[in-house]
């Protein structure tokens, strides 16, 4: 008696297709909610309730479960049982101690973007620093904040060390609230867009030992300020 031979199930690239989109829009609400957390929209401690969330960025209250988890996962959120989601209060003191480990670990991406760094990249960041330094001087602080994330970003991408990036990414989403507060005030940004520079200019000069020290002193710069503000 002969046996039927199954054919291989070959996956439609349909159903890739809506995997990858379902994957798209569930990074994309995540970037959405942590960016309104960050920027105060929602306070510490707020509930976060999905079915309004779902409204207010077009999304699936799955698509919101999701994204919550992954932001509870980082420490923004708070998971309660039976209760949902609320906003995570992070103290001052507790702020603190991220930017402590932060600061050795951003440390070491500038010394190692200093040694890495091409003609090209250097040439881009100089631009950058020039764009931040406009933006201040323009009192658009709310272009010089979001021109500061990026710059945080292209040295964790330049220092192409990954472990780093991954811890500094989610560190920085849990102090950077404390930290936007600085960033709105007018005398701190003229503080800061000049360590800004200072950091930029030893990565340019492939000066490994001078960019991680830059890194430090405007860590510890933020740490004093922070306490000032408190």
């Amino acid at each position: 008696m002969s046996m039927a031979v199954r054919e291989p199930q070959v996956a439609d690239p349909a159903d890739t297709s809506e995997t990858d989109a379902a994957d798209t829009t569930e990074a994309r609400v995540t970037d959405l909610i942590r960016d309104a957390i960050v920027r105060g929209e929602y306070s510490p401690n707020q509930r976060l309730i999905e079915a309004d969330l779902s409204s207010t960025f077009a999304a699936s209250r799955a698509t919101v479960r999701t994204a919550l988890l992954e932001l509870a996962s980082e420490g923004l959120v708070e998971r309660l049982p039976n209760r949902g989601s609320r906003v995570r209060a992070i103290s001052l003191d507790e702020a603190i101690e991220i930017i402590e480990v932060r600061m050795g670990v951003e440390s070491l991406c500038a010394a190692k973007a200093a040694a890495k760094i091409s003609d090209a990249d250097a040439a881009a960041l100089e631009q950058l620093r020039d764009e931040m330094t406009v933006a201040v001087n323009d009192g658009d602080l709310v272009e010089y904040s979001r021109l500061h994330q990026h710059l945080d970003l292209r040295i964790r991408e330049l220092s192409e060390h990954a472990t780093a990036s991954d811890v500094l990414a989610r560190l920085h989403a849990q102090s950077v609230r404390h930290q936007f507060k600085l960033s709105s005030r007018p005398a701190r940004a003229k503080v800061s867009v000049l360590q800004h520079a200072a950091i930029i200019d030893a990565i340019v000069a492939r000066d490994s030992e001078r960019a991680e020290r830059a890194v430090r002193d405007h860590m510890r710069s933020v740490i004093d300020a922070l306490r000032e503000l408190a």
